[in-house]
């Protein structure tokens, strides 16, 4: 007998929708593109051909339509890998269980969930308004440690290495790493094509449990370690080396595997902590982005 998911596990709105996403299945689109700030939502459908249906919940905004004949759905998730548990799980939730039936569908379906979100850039040659996919994600959170079955998920020798060299705090959550999805990662890289304002670097991505202590930022309050972004530049892994930071890649890595989805992150690096620089127009890159994600998923 198939298990039956309880109403305190699967919780469904009055209307039949997924509770925090205010979801129904079929206003989801097979290929969906996050973003962090619920009023970037618009900045990515106002490029849509149609517009089939909008919801919101708290910081959860839904934009539904096509794109040169592909359906996509466009979701604010907030900011931050708490955030990204309760996203994927509920995306997940509206392809893969029957809502009637509380009940896991015999049949999976996997979804391509493209990230568009700001970053910043860690070393010198990130400069600011430039694009970077996220080749793997190095987690700094806890999320994926709650689930089981991470064996194959977890690059765990690059892992290993990363916390030998930044010695890492024990009080601190264990870092994971997790790699992109190679299919969206070949698709959504600049081509010979693409103009050079447009041509993408590929990196490794730091994500950040918070904005200011966790990313060495200083106002009031002392950092335990002052040196991390230094430990953090010059960690090297097989000539690789870490890029930038933002707070949800890592997380998005590896709960897209661990459900059965395709994710890659597109950066919009408005910041070099390196140079100390913040690029002069960060809504026109952000913009730059989004168009040129649109363009390279409808193809």
């Amino acid at each position: 007998m198939r298990h039956t998911i309880k109403q305190s596990e699967l919780i469904l709105t009055p209307e039949g929708k997924i509770y925090h996403l205010d979801l129904a299945p079929s206003q989801l689109a097979p290929t969906i593109i996050t973003v962090g700030d619920p009023d970037r939502v618009k900045m990515v459908s106002k490029y849509f051909d149609t517009i089939e249906c909008t919801a919101q919940h708290r910081e959860f905004k839904t934009h539904t339509g096509t794109y040169r004949g592909k359906r996509i759905s466009v979701i604010s998730t907030g900011i931050g890998p708490d955030n990204i548990d309760i996203v994927f799980n509920e995306l997940d939730a509206l392809v893969n269980i029957d809502f009637e039936k509380r009940q896991i569908k015999k049949k999976l379906t996997s979804l391509d969930i493209i990230r568009i979100g700001t970053s910043g850039g860690l070393t010198p040659e990130v400069e600011v308004d430039r694009f970077l996919i996220s080749t793997l994600g190095i987690g700094l959170d806890n999320v994926m440690h709650y689930y089981d079955k991470t064996d194959k998920i977890f690059n765990r020798d690059f892992a290993q290495s990363f916390i030998d060299h930044t010695q890492w705090n024990p009080d601190n959550s264990v870092p994971y790493a997790v790699e992109a999805d190679k299919s969206l990662l070949k698709k959504l890289s600049s081509s010979t094509t693409d103009g050079e304002e447009q041509k993408t670097l590929q990196g490794i991505t730091i994500t950040n449990v918070g904005f200011y202590g966790p990313q060495g930022r200083v106002l009031r309050a002392k950092l335990k370690d002052e040196n991390l972004n230094e430990k953090l530049s010059s960690f090297r892994y097989k000539k690789k080396r870490i890029t930038n930071l933002e707070m949800e890649t890592a997380t998005m890595y590896g709960m897209a595997k661990l459900l059965g989805h395709r994710a890659i992150s597109m950066n919009a690096i408005v910041a070099n902590r390196a140079s100390g620089t913040f690029s002069e127009n960060a809504p026109r890159t952000i913009d730059a982005l989004i168009q040129y994600t649109l363009r390279k998923i409808s193809e």
